[in-house]
């Protein structure tokens, strides 16, 4: 079993080398798009304190190259050769870091082994926190995506693309906020078990708000979201994409997801890059301020 090295590391190994190596002939051009265009991470704000919240701030950091983990780490996490992360899971699909941004790497309908190589399995990306106790919470990150594709295994669907998740609670149960489609649209859905389902099963969706919002692809944008709950266990969440609010809407019937989650992210059929990921925020519920109608935006 092995963890994936704090960026100051100094540490050097055969199996890094050829991790490295294994990563760096797709990314080169990607590499270049990405630095061409990469924004100023200064941009995040100052106060790490989350309106609500007690101040609790997770700012994962990446080492500069390598393997993160993977879906193979996740089914394997007490193998010698698995790689593991103190802050991320992958329940499928690969994490890599790319000049110390968290990549995808480039997306493919295979199955990863214990290396990603040569397969990513990244055409559905699956990634979490393994921490489980945002509650009202503000989520900030910079995203660059190229135009989804389609393998054998993934067929071209409407929803390939990036989505952020709130309040995951079970890949069954959580919120899902589409900042980039393939069909143009902006989406935030609440996920949940049906009745009588095993956890091998997928959930059903409900559709909280929508609208076409499509960002431009092979550019950086900032991405930022909250999520707060209410006395009378209503939950409200936002959306927005390089500082303007793209979405709102309040869930009615959250259950279960009125209570903490982790956050995370999905691909579909996308490459995709991250940096300056954080989660600022706390357990508690907050009150609402006043009744408020959702599926507005602006």
């Amino acid at each position: 079993m092995r963890r994936t090295p704090a960026p100051e590391s100094g540490r050097t190994t055969s199996r890094r080398a050829l991790l490295t190596a294994a990563v760096a002939a797709p990314a080169a051009g990607f590499a270049a798009a990405l630095t061409a265009d990469a924004p100023d991470p200064a941009g995040r704000p100052a106060d790490d304190k989350a309106p609500g919240g007690p101040g609790d701030v997770f700012r994962p950091a990446f080492p500069l190259e390598g393997l993160v983990t993977n879906e193979y780490a996740h089914g394997h996490p007490d193998s010698p050769d698995a790689v593991l992360s103190d802050d991320w899971t992958v329940t499928s699909g690969s994490l890599f870091a790319h000049w110390a941004f968290g990549w995808t790497g480039v997306p493919d309908g295979g199955s990863p082994g214990p290396g990603s190589v040569p397969h990513t399995g990244s055409s559905v990306f699956r990634l979490v926190t393994r921490r489980r106790d945002f509650g009202d919470t503000a989520v900030r990150f910079w995203v660059f995506l190229r135009p989804p594709g389609a393998t054998g295994r993934t067929p071209a669907q409407d929803w390939d693309g990036g989505h952020l998740w709130l309040r995951y609670r079970s890949a069954q149960e959580l919120y899902a906020l589409s900042f980039r489609r393939r069909d143009g649209a902006v989406v935030l859905k609440r996920k949940y078990p049906a009745p009588g389902h095993s956890p091998e099963e997928e959930g059903l969706y409900t559709t909280l708000a929508a609208r076409e919002y499509a960002v431009e692809y092979g550019r950086w944008h900032q991405v930022s979201a909250t999520v707060s709950g209410c006395d009378d266990d209503h939950v409200r969440i936002t959306l927005a994409l390089n500082g303007r609010t793209v979405l709102e809407a309040e869930d009615r019937t959250p259950g279960r997801l009125a209570t903490p989650g982790g956050v995370g992210l999905r691909g579909d059929n996308t490459e995709m890059a991250f940096f300056g990921f954080t989660a600022r925020g706390g357990p508690g519920p907050r009150q609402c301020a006043a009744p408020w109608e959702g599926g507005a935006h602006r």
